[in-house]
């Protein structure tokens, strides 16, 4: 295989992976409502008042809680894991199909220069 089939066919299936695993998640749910208006663009503008009154900056409040990401992970875990063990299932392969088309619309990936470092960092022994 070569090397443009090999980018093309990561590329797909990453974008499949994002979309079946990752938002089609509880992820949704999260972004659901309303967004607020910043003026300035960064959110730097906005404000939260909590139950007791305080104003926190949009860039300041955590948007998940604890419980919320680990429900969150696990469902992002178990959808891989169902993935990786079930892809070839008749039920679950129509699933792939569609939302792959729909992922294909999405902008190409690229390679996460982070995830490379931190995987160096670990094997260097840092």
């Amino acid at each position: 295989m070569n090397d443009a089939d090999e980018k093309r066919i990561a590329a797909n299936l990453a974008k499949t992976l994002a979309m079946l695993c990752v938002r089609n998640t509880k992820l949704e749910d999260l972004h659901a409502g309303i967004t607020p208006v910043s003026k300035t663009g960064d959110y730097s503008d906005v404000m939260v008042i909590d139950a007791e009154g305080r104003e926190i900056p949009w860039t300041e409040v955590s948007h998940l809680d604890d419980e919320t990401m680990r429900a969150l992970m696990r469902q992002i875990v178990n959808r891989l894991y169902t993935f990786h063990l079930k892809a070839d299932g008749p039920g679950l392969r129509e699933t792939i199909d569609r939302w792959a088309a729909a992922a294909g619309a999405w902008d190409d990936p690229e390679i996460d220069q982070g995830l490379l470092g931190a995987g160096e960092k670990k094997a260097g022994g840092s």
